[in-house]
C-alpha cells in the first residue's frame, strides 16, 4: 500500500495500491525535503491515516531528500527511479539485460549508501572519531566500485560483440521501433518478421534490442530492430546502463515511433519519446509515426482522428488485427528507397531475401 505525493500517473498500479495522492505545486521545492514543510506534514498525516506501507514520489529525490522524508514520516521512501529499476529488474530474462540491470541498481545505490549505514556511523564524540558503521561504509563503498567496474567491462565486451554484428550488415537498411513502454512495439515487431519476441501487456516487457530480417514486396529486406520501451523522465544513469541495447536506435536509418492511439496520455507519452531520443542524439534521424491498437477504437473515435489530423503523414493501425499493416510496409520500402536515393548506395545484393 502507497501514499504517492504527484500520483502514481496510471504506470506503477499493476503491483501497488494507491490509497492517497498529494500534489505539490510546482516553483515551491524545498531543496531538503523536495516538497515544502506543509506537504511533509500533509504526507505524514495522510499515510499514517491510511496505513500506508510505503511513500512513492514520482519524482527522483537525492539521497538527502529522501533520508529526510524518512525521518519525517516514519516510513519507507522510494522515488521513480528505484520504483523503474524494481520493474527493470523483475524483467530481465537475458544475460545482457540482467547486467544492464544490476549495474543501473549499483550506480544508483553508491551514493546512497550513507542512508543505509546512519544508524552505525559517528558514534563517539570528537575530532578524528569513527563509528563502526562508517568502517564498514568504506568497505562497501570499494565494493560496490570494484562491482561497478566488473559490470562496465561485462558491457563492453557485448558492446564489442554487438560491433562485429553491426559492420557485418552496415550495408542494409536499419529501422528501429522506438516508443513508451507498452505501446505494442514487441506485437508488431512478432506480426512484421514473424519473430516470437516476449509480448504482454505490462510495463518494460522488453528489455533486449531484437534484430531480425523484414521482407518487402519484390524481395527487398529491412533489418528491423524491437528496442526497449521509454517512460517519461527516464533517469539518465539508467540511458548509460543500456546505452549498448540503446545503439541498436542510434544505429538505426529509420526510427518508427510507435503509439499506443488509446492512452489517456498519449501527447506526453510522444513527448518524452523525443526527449530521449534528444539525449540519444536521435531527434534529426527520419521518423515515422505509427499510432497502435486502433482495434479498440471505434473509426470515427474524435481522439483517433484528432490525432491522425495533428501528424499528417503518420499511419494508424492495429498489430493484433493487422488492419492496415500494408500501408507500413508500403512505408518502409518508400523510406528504403529514399535512403538509398540520399545516400546514394543503389542496390545492394540482399543474401537475406533469397
Amino acid at each position: 500500500m502507497a501514499i504517492a505525493p504527484g500520483g502514481l500517473s496510471g504506470e506503477w498500479k499493476e503491483s501497488l495500491e494507491e490509497l492517497e495522492t498529494v500534489v505539490q505545486p510546482h516553483g515551491r521545492l524545498n531543496p531538503a525535503t523536495f516538497v515544502t514543510r506543509g506537504k511533509v506534514d500533509e504526507i505524514k498525516s495522510k499515510a499514517a491515516l491510511a496505513q500506508a506501507d510505503l511513500i512513492i514520489f514520482d519524482h527522483d529525490l537525492s539521497p538527502g531528500q529522501l533520508r529526510n522524508m524518512e525521518q519525517a514520516t516514519h516510513r519507507k521512501v522510494l522515488d521513480r527511479s528505484e520504483i523503474i529499476l524494481d520493474i527493470f529488474a523483475s524483467r530481465a530474462r537475458t544475460r545482457e539485460a540482467r547486467i544492464q540491470v544490476e549495474l543501473a541498481q549499483l550506480e544508483y545505490m553508491l551514493p546512497r549508501l550513507t542512508r543505509l549505514w546512519e544508524h552505525l556511523s559517528r558514534t563517539g564524540g570528537g575530532i578524528g572519531t569513527r563509528g563502526p558503521g562508517e568502517t564498514q561504509l568504506e568497505v562497501d563503498r570499494r565494493r560496490l566500485r570494484s562491482k561497478i567496474a566488473l559490470l562496465r567491462r561485462k558491457l563492453a565486451d557485448i558492446q564489442k560483440e554487438r560491433n562485429v554484428q553491426r559492420r557485418r550488415r552496415r550495408h542494409m537498411f536499419r529501422a528501429a521501433l522506438v516508443g513508451y513502454t507498452n505501446a505494442g512495439k514487441s506485437t508488431l515487431f512478432n506480426v512484421l518478421t514473424r519473430a516470437d519476441v516476449f509480448t504482454e501487456d505490462r510495463l518494460f516487457a522488453t528489455l533486449d534490442a531484437t534484430t531480425r530480417q523484414l521482407i518487402l514486396p519484390e524481395r527487398r529486406l529491412v533489418l528491423l530492430s524491437d528496442t526497449v520501451g521509454f517512460i517519461r523522465n527516464l533517469p539518465h544513469h539508467l540511458i548509460a546502463s543500456f546505452r549498448a541495447t540503446l545503439e541498436e536506435v542510434t544505429e538505426a536509418d529509420l526510427l518508427v515511433h510507435v503509439v499506443d492511439a488509446t492512452s489517456t496520455y498519449v501527447m506526453q507519452q510522444i513527448s518524452a519519446v523525443h526527449q530521449v531520443l534528444d539525449e540519444l542524439g536521435c531527434l534529426s534521424k527520419p521518423r515515422l509515426l505509427v499510432f497502435n491498437k486502433i482495434d479498440a477504437m471505434a473509426p470515427d473515435d474524435v481522439r483517433l482522428l484528432g490525432l491522425r489530423a495533428s501528424h499528417p503523414g503518420s499511419i494508424a493501425l492495429s498489430s493484433r488485427t493487422r488492419e492496415n499493416l500494408g500501408a507500413l510496409i508500403d512505408r518502409l520500402g518508400d523510406a528504403k528507397t529514399e535512403h538509398a536515393r540520399r545516400t546514394g548506395t543503389g542496390p545492394v545484393a540482399e543474401d537475406g531475401a533469397r
